[in-house]
């Protein structure tokens, strides 16, 4: 795991090419603090620079940028590629025009440009089973790619700034370019009121993009400022769109475990220690479970918990980690970790953010990293296997309710929405005894205020779009209108999904990568520890959706087929209870602890000066919270971390 950065100058001036992309990498020191590397052609205005975290091959010789065997081809490479071992036999093959390579190390660098070499930048990436974003130089052709995973695991950032292309990992280390200039894209806020995050290709930045997931960038040397011409390698949409398998339990059992089982055993390869992080839940436990069953000594696991019972997991997580055998480590947060943490938010991420996982997310990590440098984690597997509640009961609530009037429906919502969240759940914990298990659920208060939502919704994508929205963007963003991205767009709909499905394909086109991988690439690599998905493997993912909906959800039990095989190595009764999440109880720390820095940011005046938000309604909603009568923690934290940003 790295950091690399670069510039493709089309204009002659004054910078010194080498120094401005140096003081591009220095901010990146965090994604690779062993080493740095800087090359360049000032004839032709390019330099790549790399920052390195040494995981594999720690000698000089998987040292970056690094240059091809035929001097073709120059790369600044982040990331693993985990089938190299496989891509170098290919390569070395006897019918191969290649087999008398002379290797000079061992990394996955150094097999990715002989693979470049061999079979053309499109068709090797094709190739490539990990997580990367990599620049890549063709001194033959004067032509520079820009290229990123299939999922969007490993970020990259690019733009025009007058005559000069710049790119890198985080956007702070295009701030530090001498010539940076830009301002704050008002229609990209409003995506971010909406969401809580930016969907590709925004930015918080007019003209500064995110490299959508799959993409290869492709920028002529001599050309046009202008052209940047992007080529999609690798599709979810096309591969949503295929028809699903019929195929038994036991077959679809079994294949999934086979490619999870050899995505986990190449993503232990490293020269570094190697660890994982264990909620105790059904994704995590099963790549630990994996992970132990290919080990012969405790693998190393590490989690972290909450006083506040409703938030925590770790005693189950502990639970499964001494049936496996591991070697456990703990952290428990309070709030005033949160409050320390709060602080290094904005430059962590660089733009605005506030999934408020990222608090404990960046703590676990920071965990981690003080006994190991690589650790795994199950992050994907609600996406590809039917993990999140909404994708039955968002289904189920439409189902049911849309037979009924609008008018008679929003009676109803009304009706729900009366009694505070907390009111509820003090209703729910009074007849929890007497109510099934299914109806055991943290924050029960919060879910039927969200139920009240979608009640008035019209349609089946209201409903999941009421589900993952909170402001209306362009209402509380001043001068801002809608843009589109890619799930508001029908266009990128497959139109062969059910609503379940529908919901899924959303969550792992958007909410996926711009989300959840960007909160735990900025939480790891701010502590300098790599992170690996095995359930983003590229094959793994294809097989999911080759698979009927009902092995994925099926009685209204999410991830059926990997708790089958999660049974095989961990209890039943060790796993079986209401999905929590990685949350943390940030309402009640804003009405506590978090009190007086909230109120700072959210002082009327303050946001009308800044010019950008309307100030009303964010008040009312604060004024609301902080009584009880309702939970709007998602909403201001938001608001929160926009302010917090905008600060810096």
């Amino acid at each position: 795991m790295c950091g690399i950065a670069g510039q493709l100058v089309r204009s002659t001036n004054n910078i010194d090419l080498a120094k401005s992309t140096a003081g591009m990498i220095e901010k990146l020191t965090h994604r690779g603090p062993d080493d740095t590397g800087i090359w360049k052609d000032e004839s032709l205005g390019i330099c790549l620079a790399h920052r390195r975290l040494s995981i594999l091959d720690l000698s000089p010789q998987g040292s970056q940028p690094m240059c091809s065997n035929d001097g073709r081809f120059i790369v600044a490479f982040n990331g693993e590629i985990y089938n190299h071992n496989q891509l170098r036999k290919e390569l070395e093959g006897t019918n191969s025009p290649d087999s008398t390579i002379q290797w000079k190390g061992h990394s996955d660098t150094e097999v990715m440009l002989a693979a470049i070499s061999r079979w053309g930048i499109y068709d090797a990436t094709k190739r490539f089973t990990g997580m990367f974003s990599f620049s890549l130089w063709d001194r033959s052709e004067k032509k520079l790619y820009l290229v990123r995973d299939r999922i969007g695991e490993k970020p990259l950032y690019y733009g025009w700034i007058g005559k000069t292309l710049l790119f890198a990992s985080e956007l702070k280390a295009l701030r530090a370019h001498p010539d940076w200039q830009s301002e704050i894209d008002r229609n990209a806020l409003a995506l971010y009121m909406q969401f809580n995050y930016l969907p590709a290709p925004y930015t918080i930045y007019k003209g500064i993009r995110k490299l959508e997931q799959g993409c290869i960038a492709k920028i002529s040397g001599n050309g046009s400022v202008d052209n940047i011409e992007l080529q999609r390698y690798w599709s979810l949409q096309d591969v949503v769109s295929q028809p699903r398998q019929d195929i038994s339990d036991t077959s679809a059992i079994d294949q999934v475990e086979s490619i999870l089982t050899a995505s986990v055993k190449r993503q232990m390869v490293a020269d570094v220690p190697l660890g994982a992080f264990l909620s105790g839940g059904v994704d995590s436990s099963l790549i630990v479970a994996l992970m132990q069953s290919q080990s012969t000594d405790p693998v190393r696991t590490f989690t972290i918990g909450f006083h506040e019972t409703s938030f925590n997991e770790a005693d189950h997580a502990v639970a499964v980690a001494n049936h496996l055998g591991t070697e456990h480590t703990e952290f428990y947060v309070s709030p005033q970790d949160a409050i320390n943490i709060i602080p290094l938010l904005p430059t962590l991420y660089d733009e605005p953010f506030a999934d408020s996982s990222q608090i404990p997310t960046y703590l676990l990590s920071k965990l981690t990293r003080d006994h190991v440098t690589v650790s795994l984690s199950g992050d994907g597997g609600d996406e590809l296997f039917g993990g999140y509640n909404r994708y039955s009961w968002g289904r189920n609530i439409w189902n049911r309710i849309k037979y009924f009037p609008l008018p008679l429906r929003q009676v109803f919502a009304a009706l729900l929405y009366k009694p505070s969240p907390s009111s509820w759940d003090k209703l729910f914990s009074i007849f929890e005894l007497l109510l099934p298990n299914r109806f055991h659920y943290s924050s029960a208060g919060d879910k039927l205020h969200k139920l009240a939502k979608l009640i008035g919704a019209t349609s089946a994508n209201d409903v999941f779009f009421e589900l993952i929205s909170l402001w209306k963007g362009t209402d509380i963003v001043l001068g801002s209108k809608t843009v589109q991205t890619l799930a508001t767009d029908p266009s990128h709909w497959p139109s062969n999904l059910d609503f379940s499905e529908f919901m899924m394909y959303q969550d792992t086109q958007v909410y996926l990568p711009d989300d959840i991988l960007v909160k735990v690439d900025r939480a790891s690599m701010g502590v300098g520890l790599e992170s690996r998905a095995p359930f983003l493997d590229h094959q793994l993912i294809e097989l999911a959706w080759s698979l009927p909906l009902n092995m994925k959800i099926r009685n209204t039990q999410s991830k059926w087929l990997l708790r089958k095989i999660l049974y095989k190595y961990v209890p039943r009764d060790l796993i079986e209870r209401p999905k929590m999440g990685f949350g943390v109880p940030i309402g009640d720390w804003l009405r506590g602890p978090l009190r007086d820095w909230a109120e700072e940011l959210l002082d009327e005046s303050r946001i009308r000066s800044a010019g950008y938000l309307e100030a009303a309604p964010i008040r009312k909603k604060w004024n609301e919270h902080l009584s009880g009568k309702r939970n709007w923690q998602h909403h201001l934290w938001g608001v929160l971390m926009f302010q917090a940003w905008l600060d810096t």
